[in-house]
C-alpha cells in the first residue's frame, strides 16, 4: 500500500482509481466489507484501489472550531496505515490518500469536492461509498448527488448497506461508547479483534522500578481515548507475538501527573523495550483509575490488580 499525502503529491499513476472516502475510524468489520467490495471493484475495472481519508477527522475539526470536547477516536493516523498494512491482500487498499481537513476543505460545496477532488484530481472510474455517506459543506451531498454526478461525469458508484451485528449497526460510534462503558468483548466483536493501542515506548519517570512494577510508557498520540483504567493486556512487538501484562491508561492521579498515558507491566520480562514500536491489545477491565494516598497503598494495589490480570489471562503461577 502507497501512502499519499496531499492532492499536491498526486502522480499521473494514482489517477483512473476505484476509490472509497470515509473517516475508517476503527477499520471494523463494516470498513472492511467496504474495502472487500472496493478491491472487487478495482479488480473489475483492471485498475488500482484507493481510500480517501482525512487528518483531523471532521467532526474533531468542528468539535475543535465550537470549542467542544471530543468523543475520543479509536486510532491515530499511524495506527489506521498499520492496520490497513497488516490487512489480507483481499481487503488492502493499493493506495491511501490522506487529505488535511481544514477550513478549505470545510467550506468546500459538495459539487465542487465532486468535481475538483474526484474527476480533476483522481479521475475516479468508480466510487465505493457505505450508504450512510455524506460530504460538502453542511453535509449537503448524499448518494443521490452522487448518483447524478456519476451520470454526468461517466464513473460507477456503488453503495454499500451498513453491517449489523446481533441486531444493531456496525459504527465507530457504537464501539467508542462500549470501550466507554467498559464492554470490550463488544467492542472486539464489531472490530473483528481487539481494541488495541500502538505507539513507541519512551523514558518515563522510572517510578514504577522504585516499587517493583517497572512499566512501558506509551505516549498517547490522541487528544482523548475512549479508555480510562487499569486492564489485562497483551503486548505485541516485532519479536513476541503476545506478552501477558497489566496496564493502566489515564493521568496518575497518584504521583500527580497531567499528562495521559497508557504504562505497560509486563509480567516475568527482562528484555529492553525502549524505543519500539509496540501495540497493546486490551482484554479486561480490572478497575478504574484512583488516587492512593501513598506509593506503599498503590503497590498494594498494583500487586492486587497483577493477581487478578494473571487471572483473567489465564496465566499459570505455579
Amino acid at each position: 500500500m502507497q501512502l499519499v499525502r496531499g492532492l499536491y503529491n498526486l502522480r499521473p499513476e494514482h489517477r483512473g482509481c476505484v476509490l472509497s472516502i470515509g473517516n475508517f475510524d476503527g477499520l471494523h468489520l463494516g470498513h472492511q466489507a467496504l474495502l472487500k467490495l472496493l478491491r472487487e471493484h478495482a479488480q473489475q475495472h483492471q485498475t488500482h484501489a484507493c481510500l480517501l481519508s482525512f487528518e483531523p477527522l471532521p467532526h474533531e475539526y468542528f468539535n475543535h472550531q465550537q470549542g467542544k470536547a471530543g468523543g475520543g477516536r479509536l486510532m491515530n493516523t499511524r495506527e489506521k496505515i498499520s492496520v490497513l498494512q497488516q490487512l489480507p491482500a483481499g481487503l488492502c487498499p493499493d493506495q491511501f490518500l490522506l487529505l488535511r481537513f481544514s477550513e478549505q476543505l470545510a467550506e468546500m460545496s459538495a459539487a465542487d469536492f465532486i468535481q475538483q477532488i474526484l474527476v480533476d484530481a483522481l479521475q475516479i472510474r468508480a466510487l465505493v461509498i457505505g450508504d450512510d455517506f455524506r460530504f460538502g459543506h453542511g453535509r449537503e451531498g448524499d448518494i443521490e448527488i452522487l448518483k447524478q454526478a456519476a451520470v454526468q461525469h461517466g464513473f460507477a458508484i456503488t453503495s454499500l448497506p451498513s453491517q449489523v451485528l446481533d441486531q444493531c449497526r456496525v459504527s465507530s460510534t457504537r464501539i467508542r461508547k462500549a470501550l466507554q462503558q467498559d464492554r470490550l468483548a463488544d467492542a472486539a466483536g464489531m472490530l473483528g479483534r481487539d481494541y488495541q493501542i500502538c505507539g513507541r515506548v519512551a523514558h518515563g519517570d522510572k517510578r514504577g522500578r522504585t516499587i517493583g512494577f517497572p512499566t512501558a510508557n506509551i505516549r498517547l498520540k490522541r487528544s482523548t481515548s475512549p479508555l480510562q483504567g487499569v486492564y489485562s493486556v497483551t503486548m505485541h512487538t516485532a519479536e513476541h507475538d503476545a506478552l501477558p501484562a497489566i496496564a493502566n491508561l489515564g493521568a496518575r492521579p497518584t504521583v500527580a501527573g497531567t499528562e495521559v498515558r497508557l504504562e505497560v507491566h509486563v509480567f516475568d520480562f527482562s528484555g529492553d523495550l525502549y524505543g519500539r514500536n509496540v501495540c497493546v491489545a486490551f482484554h479486561h477491565k480490572i478497575r478504574g483509575e484512583k488516587k492512593f494516598d501513598s506509593l506503599d497503598a498503590l503497590k498494594q494495589q498494583i500487586a492486587i490488580d497483577c493477581a487478578t490480570a494473571k487471572k483473567q489471562l489465564k496465566i499459570n503461577n505455579e
